[in-house]
Formats: C-alpha cells, structure tokens, sequence
C-alpha cells in the first residue's frame, strides 16, 4: 500500500483536501494518507524524508519556505523518495507575474479563513443581539453599546460585527430600568453613545415621518434632551465609556471604540 505524506509548515488541511480529492479517480485505491502539519525546520523536513525511505511513499508538500522546499528536494533526492512541490511553483509564477516575493510566512491562508468564519458569527450575533433581543446571553458579547433612539447603535454594532467583534446593542429608555445582564457586564466592555440634542431631533422628525407617527414626544427638543441626559447620567453611574457620535461616521465611532477599549484589529478585519 502506497503511504502518501503530506507535509505542511502550517495545519496540511488544504494539501490533504487536494491529495484526497485526486485520489477519489481511483477506484480502491490502495493508499493511506498521513498529515505532517507544522514542519518548519530543516530537521523535521529530514525526519519526514528519513521515514518515507523506510517504505513505499509519496511525499506531498505545502511548505512555503523556499530554504526549506530546497531541503526536502535535496533529502529526497539522497534517499530516493518521490516529493511533490504543491506550493512553491505556484508562488514562483505568482511572484514573476506580480513582480514582488512571497512573504513565505506559514499559516497565513488559515487565519484569513478563520478570520472569515469568525466574521460570519460575528455577523449573526449582531443581529441576534440587535435592540435589547436576547440580553440573556449578553455575557458573551465582547462589546456592548448603549443609547438612547437614534444613536448609530445598530449600523456601529454591524461594522463592529463585520470586523469580527462580538457586539451587541441595548436601546436605553427613561421609564425602562436596566437589566441585570446589562448591570452584570464589566463596564469596560459597556459603551454608551450620545449625540447632540438638536441633531438627534433632527433625525427623529425624519423617522417620525417616514413611519407616519406623531413627532411630538417622540421628536421634541425638550424630550430628545431628558432621554440624552438620562442616558448620560446612567453611563457615568455605572462607569460606561461615553461616545459623541455626533457628526461622525460608523467608521469614527468604531475606531473610537477600538481606541477607548484598547480592541486590537483582528486579521483581516476592517477595522484600521
């Protein structure tokens, strides 16, 4: 039976998909697939090498490191094993036709997948956990905004979320208490979002006509006034950071909230 290993630097999965595709156009066929992932120094590549001379083996390789693929050629050369180079002549063409050199780093392709996944999740969260839903599982959010009607909560939840922080948003109003798993939240992951008076008006008067309701609580200057400053007097109690949003794009309040928190951007992340 053929023994056919694959070697990686990084995790293998993607030349093992590869192997395994190819070898589903041959029926039966008689070969055992073996995943050497993390491979990342000359010695192992020798290790590898030393173990597929010692019977019937194919070696199939994903190494990205031109000083290592140099190895595993030379090795396989001395001891008379097959190796197969999955990577490096796709990096050399893709290098001669872009005119730069590969950063020859491992992992790479498997954070910006991982990355991918965790937006999608993150994604989902925020529109699960849109406008106080859920605040049962609020414990899991890594950022939490707070504010009043109209405050930008949702779009900046959702840029947070397609940058691939967990955030969630809980409207604040008057006459309604917290609740507990709000309290509960250290307040470091709690931010609470304010706007001008006369600004938040305005964007209430607009609503307030699309949706064909009447503007006069809901849109008034003296109330948009008692609901900010309510709103206020409550982030400073519990210790909220506060953010003018007045003005601002969701990309500024985002990046506010990245710097207030200390947030890192994730890999591939939007956040800058």
């Amino acid at each position: 039976m053929l023994k056919i290993l694959v070697v990686s630097d990084a995790t293998g999965e993607t030349a093992e998909r590869v192997v395994r595709s190819a070898l589903t156009q041959f029926d039966d066929a008689p070969a055992t697939v073996v995943r050497c992932g993390g491979v990342r120094t000359p010695e192992q590549v020798r290790s590898v090498v030393a173990e597929a001379a010692m019977r019937d083996s194919l070696i199939v390789h994903t190494l990205v490191s031109d000083n290592l693929r140099k190895v595993m050629l030379q090795e396989a050369r001395i001891h008379g094993v097959d190796a197969m180079d999955l990577m490096g002549p796709a990096l050399d063409r893709l290098a001669f036709h872009l005119g730069v050199s590969p950063h020859e780093k491992p992992g790479l392709f498997s954070q910006l997948t991982e990355a991918a996944s965790r937006r999608i999740e993150a994604v989902e969260f925020a529109f699960r956990h849109d406008d106080g839903q859920h605040v049962e599982e609020l414990e899991r959010a890594e950022i939490v905004l707070v504010g009043v009607s109209r405050t930008m909560k949702t779009p900046t939840s959702l840029y947070l979320a397609y940058s691939g922080w967990f955030a969630a948003n809980v409207p604040i109003v008057p006459a309604i208490e917290p609740a507990p798993p709000l309290l509960a939240l250290a307040h470091e992951r709690v931010f609470g979002l304010l706007m001008s008076p006369p600004r938040l008006a305005e964007l209430r008067r607009a609503r307030a006509a699309h949706l064909g309701i009447p503007p006069e609580r809901y849109a008034s200057l003296e109330a948009v006034r008692e609901e900010l400053a309510h709103s206020q007097a409550l982030c400073q109690h519990h210790g909220w950071r506060r953010i003018d949003v007045t003005g601002k794009s969701v990309e500024e309040v985002a990046r506010e909230i990245m710097v207030l928190g200390r947030h890192e951007p994730l890999p591939g992340s939007a956040a800058t």
